[in-house]
């Protein structure tokens, strides 16, 4: 080959990586300071503990591959429960933990913040979130989740859907026989987000214990693992579920769209899996690569589209965005905020007192 084509060739190969540049910047990546990407570099491993199912986030690892060649990532794929108390004994035994945690349960993860357990980190990304979605930047909300009801469209005329929490009450009372066995939920017992979502109920819900007696009269079969709950569903085991994450039944939806979604209209609450940084990381700087990436608007653009979970940011634009979530829900949506007011609930007095209720209300008393 002449030397003129080799010429043309590298003149050719650096317009390529000038416009992968280009379309990189575009597309929101991270605005990670060079000298940590080098750091993580040399540490070469991150290790995420997550309750987001692996098969959701696999076009995201892959992106930050991608981006990120040099840094391997080791991702576990544990329930809320399970993650919380791993690394929490974990960290009491001393022999390091998990790089970054990322748990659907919320109030959880604050509690892990402020029991001291994470360090602050001012990461780049956090200013284009919602002032809600982080705090003391020890903790940082990543997605925008409606928790909805879950249906099998086979088993239920759109008509028979419940719209609100208390056209499901009417249903379940005045069908008994029809739902007994047939309502799904997480087992707030057993489910560090079940918990949290059925706390965050009593709020919203001024009926909320008349509401739990309603499900607890059916005989609800309660669960840890959402695909359990759709399978069964699906399979006609159950009729429907409540306090669904929407972003699991929008991904089984694309595979049997025999399983309905509906937002309740009363109120909808929004989840945000919260993302935090343990002092006991083995890899601290590539825990810092990991958050920014995200929370980038590349990130969280991938985490929508390759995943189908709803994206915090609002440069993702499409029905799992925020905007998307607005036009939808409207006035009915209710993020959860990320803070200290998720506390209220694990105060152990407060906690086992809110259990024994619940029990009460799902033996049908």
């Amino acid at each position: 080959m002449s030397s003129t084509n080799h010429l043309l060739r590298a003149i050719l190969a650096c317009g390529a990586l000038a416009a992968s540049a280009r379309a990189g910047a575009a597309a929101g990546d991270p605005a990670t300071s060079p000298d940590l990407v080098a750091a993580a570099e040399k540490e070469g491993k991150v290790v995420v503990y997550s309750t987001t199912d692996s098969t959701s986030v696999a076009a995201m690892l892959k992106d930050f591959a991608a981006l990120h060649p040099k840094i391997a990532v080791e991702y576990n794929d544990m329930n809320s429960t399970e993650l919380y108390n791993r690394f929490v004994s974990e960290a009491a035994a001393g022999a390091g933990s998990g790089d970054l945690l990322w748990s659907s349960a919320m109030d959880l993860q604050i509690k892990l913040a402020n029991d001291g357990y994470t360090q602050t980190y001012a990461s780049p990304e956090a200013s284009k979130l919602p002032g809600w979605a982080v705090w003391k930047n020890e903790a940082f909300g990543t997605t925008y989740e409606p928790i909805v009801f879950v249906y099998n469209k086979r088993l239920l005329k759109p008509e028979e859907v419940p719209q609100t929490h208390a056209d499901l009450v009417q249903a379940l009372r005045g069908h008994p026989d029809r739902f007994r066995g047939k309502l799904t939920s997480y087992d707030p017992e057993r489910s560090g987000l079940g918990f949290l979502l059925v706390t965050q109920d009593s709020l919203h819900d001024k009926s909320f214990w008349d509401t739990a007696k309603a499900y607890g009269s059916v005989g609800p079969k309660l669960y840890t693992s959402t695909g359990a709950m759709m399978e069964r569903i699906l399979s006609g085991e159950h009729l429907i579920g409540f306090n669904m994450i929407s972003s699991y039944a929008v991904q089984k939806q694309k595979r049997d769209p025999a399983l309905g979604i509906a937002f309740p209209k009363d109120y909808t609450l929004i989840m945000s899996r919260i993302a935090l940084l343990p002092k006991t990381a083995k890899h601290p700087a590539a825990a810092k690569v990991f958050l920014d990436y995200l929370l980038s608007a590349r990130g969280q653009k991938v985490l929508a589209t390759g995943g189908s979970v709803y994206a915090l940011r609002p440069e993702v634009e499409g029905d799992l965005g925020v905007s998307g979530v607005t036009k939808a829900l409207g006035a009915s949506a209710r993020p959860i905020p990320v803070g200290a007011t998720l506390l209220e609930y694990l105060d152990q007095t407060k906690r086992l007192d809110f259990l024994r209720k619940w029990q009460l209300a799902m033996s049908g008393k």
